[in-house]
């Protein structure tokens, strides 16, 4: 296969990935936001479970073709800390946007009318942010833009100190064989279950700012941009902090003191002295 071919797969892979979760977890805050009683009245983690199996599905998916990346965070702490080249940095983050929005295309072909509806009752249009949540995430109750920001900072430092663990080849606690993809589901879920009423949990770029641009563009203009509060920068510039805080954790702080990792060297080292006598 061709340098060029590979690179195209990459980039359609990670367009499939976030295409999955954005279709899959959007549907799940429809079903939680449109529908009275909603489905998930008492049981708030059921969306949570959805979402991070959306991400689980996706590196199913995908993993063999671009390792999953599907979060502009996680492309940046790999390229800081973990060899990924700086030349797919771009193309990645364009290629899981194209994907968010095409998610949101389709989520809004499935619940189109049930949103129309929503928003009729509700006496607010697309244009005054009605249905809004289904597509992007907001600020939730007492949260200011700035301790969102924080927040996600936080979050997403969580999310890739999780991913860092769960990925390395040295950490003899890391799930084995091809569980990996179910224990960075079930991490996704666990940090909505915890946090995601703060703002929704972006913690990924690319999963609140394609569908934001696909919102601005199919009615709900200056909901989505630059929303309430000026608002739309913080699911952006949070997560990409945040990516980079958590991987610097892991390695700098977790990675050095790996007993295995300990062991590979020293016997690496001991075969180089031996090449040499």
């Amino acid at each position: 296969m061709t340098q060029k071919k590979r690179d195209l797969g990459e980039l359609i892979a990670e367009f499939i990935a976030v295409l999955i979760i954005i279709t899959v977890g959007n549907s799940a805050a429809a079903m939680y936001v449109l529908y009275d009683p909603s489905p998930y009245a008492t049981s708030y983690f059921g969306v949570c479970i959805v979402w991070g199996l959306a991400v689980t599905l996706a590196i199913c998916v995908t993993g063999a073709v671009s390792g999953t990346h599907a979060n502009p965070a996680v492309t940046l702490a790999l390229a800081l800390f973990r060899g990924f080249p700086a030349r797919k940095i771009v193309p990645y983050w364009v290629a899981q946007v194209l994907g968010g929005i095409a998610g949101a295309a389709l989520v809004l072909q499935m619940f189109g009318p049930v949103i129309d509806t929503y928003t009729l009752a509700e006496g607010v249009s697309r244009a005054d942010g009605g249905a809004a949540g289904v597509f992007f995430t907001h600020p939730g109750e007492h949260m200011t833009p700035l301790r969102a920001f924080v927040n996600e900072i936080i979050l997403t430092a969580i999310l890739l100190l999780g991913i860092f663990a769960i990925t390395e080849k040295y950490n003899t606690m890391a799930p084995q064989a091809n569980s990996g993809a179910l224990m960075i589901g079930l991490l996704v879920a666990m940090i909505g279950g915890a946090a995601g009423h703060l703002e929704a949990w972006p913690l990924n770029p690319a999963r609140d700012l394609g569908p934001r641009i696909f919102a601005y563009f199919a009615g709900w203009g200056e909901a989505a941009f630059p929303a309430p509060m000026n608002y739309w920068w913080v699911p952006i510039a949070g997560p990409l902090c945040g990516g980079v805080v958590g991987a610097a954790l892991y390695q700098y702080l977790i990675y050095p003191f790996l007993p295995e990792r300990e062991r590979a060297m020293y016997e690496q080292e001991l075969a180089e002295e031996q090449s040499r006598a």
